[in-house]
């Protein structure tokens, strides 16, 4: 994905916004950033993007004319309660528009007053929607520390499995059941065996888990019987957002083999209202994953000497947590853990490769989720199977609680952001969701 010549003025660390809390140094949605998202307030539903602490209405924007060109043929997709018309487009259709939405929202806009007055207002008088309609979701398993450490439980002295730094592991998950930040998940029932059980029994998961990963949004699709070529991937990307793929630890130990997560994982996946787009990520590429020696090198379809060299996000993912007495008591939130997008083996543009290689069609608003996001240290895993071994080694809270796995009451936040000298920092905003006990 080449993305150096994508680097312009609206990337420019000094541009400030007329809205004052988009120029707070920590603020996840300055001017550099205005992630797209689909909100309903008293006005109906639709399209908005983030500035500071406030949302602009895009689609009223458009109706009184302050579009002109691509960005107003982008704008007028901008009227649906979805975002896949919009993303349907192209990369110069999402580049016009954000460049003219950073014009209108910058210091000196001659449009100030009209804005302020009529299409702008607090982001907390708006409740945010899942802001795609979802078509297909695949999940990959794209961190080779997630993958050794995960594998290093069941197999200490294999934990790889032979295939794994040749092809791009993922599944095909359920998008039905993927839900918006805020939307509570409940406790999933499945068959369960554990090992000094002769049979399983369907019971509720007593094994429940977080997984912190990101999700890129597909754009326009491919046809079928076409894949998309690595250097062809950046047409074919939206944005991404965060994702948490919950996960029943003990359901999926017994079902996976032989084909896969199935009731495990389908029960439910939250992602982040706010989608942050290629175009403002840009000044954010990093070199891909450096693959030591004597590590294979992907084979040709996957290899490209530009996704070498800026294929890889540096992304910050943290994740937080708190459980029903930690909210009693005023505790706050706990910092789990923080990991980084650059440390994934594969990037995103291999993914979609990979996913498209065989003539499958991706279609506008498919989402593809990197899998659980981990680095080389405790401190950077992204999932609790990890940070407590499997159980063996709880994690303490700031209650005097511990935690092998998931209780009910906890809430898991996910945050993400971009920080880079020379630019400013952008987020991802919060994915947030809190475990309800299990159906009686």
């Amino acid at each position: 994905m080449p993305v150096l010549d994508s680097i312009n003025e609206t990337h420019d660390p000094k541009l400030q916004s007329w809205v004052e809390s988009a120029n707070q140094p920590d603020c996840d949605f300055p001017i550099q950033n205005l992630p797209f998202g689909v909100f309903e307030s008293a006005r109906g539903p639709g399209i908005a993007v983030a500035i500071g602490d406030q949302i602009l209405d895009v689609g009223s924007c458009y109706r009184a004319g302050l579009f002109e060109g691509l960005a107003d043929e982008a704008a007028e997709k901008c009227q649906r309660p979805v975002l896949n018309s919009l993303m349907a487009l192209n990369p110069s259709h999402w580049s016009a528009l954000r460049r003219r939405l950073s014009e209108l929202l910058r210091k000196g806009s001659s449009h100030r007053h009209q804005i302020a007055g009529t299409f702008l207002f607090p982001m907390d008088q708006a409740r945010m929607m899942l802001p795609v309609e979802i078509g297909d979701f695949t999940d990959f398993y794209a961190s080779v520390y997630h993958a050794t450490n995960v594998g290093r439980l069941f197999r200490p002295e294999n934990p790889l499995l032979p295939n794994y730094k040749y092809v791009p592991v993922g599944y095909h998950g359920r998008a039905s059941s993927v839900v918006v930040s805020g939307t509570s998940i409940r406790r999933p029932h499945g068959q369960i065996q554990n090992q000094s059980d002769p049979k399983p029994s369907f019971r509720p998961s007593e094994r429940l888990d977080y997984e912190a990963e990101v999700g890129f949004f597909v754009g326009p699709g491919n046809s079928l019987g076409r894949p998309i070529g690595i250097q062809e991937v950046k047409k074919h990307v939206f944005g991404l957002c965060l994702v948490n793929d919950w996960s029943a630890r003990d359901i999926q130990r017994w079902e996976y083999q032989p084909l896969g997560p199935f009731l495990a994982k389908s029960f439910g996946t939250t992602v982040s209202p706010w989608v942050v787009t290629m175009d403002a990520l840009a000044p954010f590429r990093v070199p891909a994953f450096r693959r030591p020696d004597p590590d294979p090198r992907a084979l040709p379809y996957l290899d490209s000497p530009e996704d070498a060299e800026q294929g890889g996000i540096d992304l910050t993912l943290e994740v937080l947590l708190a459980s029903a007495q930690m909210r009693d008591r005023s505790l706050g939130l706990m910092s789990v853990s923080r990991g980084n997008l650059r440390d994934l083996y594969w990037t995103p543009a291999q993914m979609i490769t990979h996913h498209s290689s065989n003539g499958c069609n991706l279609r506008t608003g498919d989402l593809i989720a990197t899998g659980t996001v981990s680095g080389a240290v405790r401190e950077s895993f992204g999932c609790l199977l990890e940070l407590t071994q499997g159980g063996a080694v709880p994690i303490e809270l700031p209650s005097g609680e511990s935690r092998r796995f998931l209780e009910d009451g906890d809430e898991v936040v996910l945050r993400g952001y971009c920080q880079r000298e020379g630019f400013a920092r952008i987020g991802c905003g919060e994915c947030r969701g809190i475990v309800l006990q299990a159906l009686q």
